[in-house]
């Protein structure tokens, strides 16, 4: 049974499967995908309508290593048809611009491919192999994690169970799952939880308006940073840094648009129809450890990263594709050797890109109290990145995908 699930038709779905997968974003489906490939079966359970997650905006950014796994995995071909590649960024602070050669330094690059897209392409290839999707199922509850799982789950008026070898949580930080993580004290509240609360947040807008260049431009202005970035030729996305207690009454369309103008130092930015907006808290976390018993957490229910780095989707789909050969490896020799490792295997990368993320969210943002001092530290350091290779690579290396295990 794909698609909504009426209440006749829930009847009649299966009550067991090797691996149940809560969450269809990009971490869940391309999870049950590379399983599939695998001949392992999965069924993905996803509280929201198929609509609503294939409309679903966020990141836009895929590393070379995400790009190769969509291809390799065979659901690539409209990323290469439609993504646009991006071999570098610009920084633009103190009038001046420079560009980071991606390229150049590291041999690699980006694709800029709205993860709405990701997930209609895996959607539609998982329906096409007769994947298991039951939207509108809402897991309400994971039982006996440490020995043979069953996830609750409400459908319309019924209540139903599924019956499971592996419960994989990527239902996002607002899910069930990572509540099921012990503390350090062997509770099953609140978990090893690391915690960051950036003191302000994006305002971020898509527009129907032509991106103003060809790559991304981060900006460090006086008045707080800006995104300029985009999801086709047609649509922009844009993002200001704002006061963490903003509210979208406080910018009125010509306010954003003057706003933007002037921190991106771009004019002539034209002023096109905003599809979408809102604002964005910015914060740092990470759930460790990511399993606990048959439990295996992937993406932002394990972890959640600033999106100034591009790190979110990258890290999840980097978890799921390290979950799938390490079921892979269990199913093929009934050993969980992997497994058990796979948390430790994760949190390396996490980490590292915990780290890059906070770095560049601290260097290119102002702080709230405009210290004068801070503000041309942050110059000062902008300044040697765009004129030291050395310190280029840092950024460029970590931000097409940096792999510590790989290195």
């Amino acid at each position: 049974m794909y698609g909504i699930i009426t209440e006749e038709a829930v009847k009649s779905l299966s009550g067991a499967t090797k691996v149940g997968i809560i969450g269809a974003g990009p971490a869940g489906l391309m999870l049950s995908h590379l399983l599939h490939r695998q001949g392992i079966e999965s069924v993905v359970l996803e509280q929201r309508s198929r609509d609503y997650v294939e409309k679903r905006v966020r990141a836009g950014v895929l590393e070379q290593g995400s790009a190769d796994l969509l291809v390799n995995s065979g659901v690539g071909d409209r990323m290469q048809r439609e993504g646009m590649l991006h071999d570098g960024i610009k920084l633009r602070f103190d009038g001046e611009e420079h560009r980071i050669d991606f390229r150049t330094l590291t041999g690699r690059g980006i694709t800029v491919y709205g993860q709405q897209e990701v997930v209609k392409d895996l959607i539609a290839r998982r329906l096409a192999d007769g994947g298991e999707i039951w939207f509108d199922a809402e897991a309400t509850a994971v039982e006996r994690v440490d020995d043979h799982p069953s996830i609750n789950y409400r459908c319309g008026n019924e209540n139903r169970s599924l019956e499971c070898d592996i419960v994989a949580g990527c239902d996002g930080s607002r899910g069930i799952s990572n509540r099921l993580i012990p503390s350090p004290s062997g509770g099953r509240q609140g978990g090893g939880v690391y915690q960051r609360d950036w003191p302000f947040a994006w305002l971020g807008i898509l527009a129907k308006t032509p991106p103003a260049t060809n790559e991304l431009i981060y900006a460090y202005h006086e008045r707080g940073f800006a995104l300029h970035s985009m999801r086709s030729p047609q649509i922009s996305r844009l993002y200001l840094q704002v006061d963490a207690a903003e509210t979208m009454d406080a910018w009125p369309e010509h306010r954003i648009w003057d706003e933007l103008r002037l921190r991106l130092n771009e004019p002539d930015l034209h002023p096109g129809e905003i599809i979408e907006d809102g604002i964005t808290a910015m914060r740092s976390l990470v759930t460790e450890p990511m399993q606990c018993g048959n439990l295996f957490l992937a993406g932002d229910a394990a972890h959640i990263v600033p999106p100034t780095g591009a790190k979110g989707m990258n890290l999840a789909l980097n978890d799921v594709r390290i979950m799938a050969e390490d079921l892979a490896h269990f199913y093929r020799t009934g050993s969980r050797e992997r497994l058990d490792r796979y948390s430790s295997q994760c949190l390396q990368r996490v980490w590292r890109a915990e780290h890059f993320s906070a770095w560049m969210t601290g260097l290119l943002h102002r702080d709230p109290g405009g210290d004068p001092f801070e503000h041309k530290l942050r110059l000062s350091y902008l300044r040697y990145v765009s004129t030291s290779t050395a310190a280029a690579t840092t950024l460029a290396e970590n931000y097409v995908g940096f792999d510590p295990v790989l290195a």
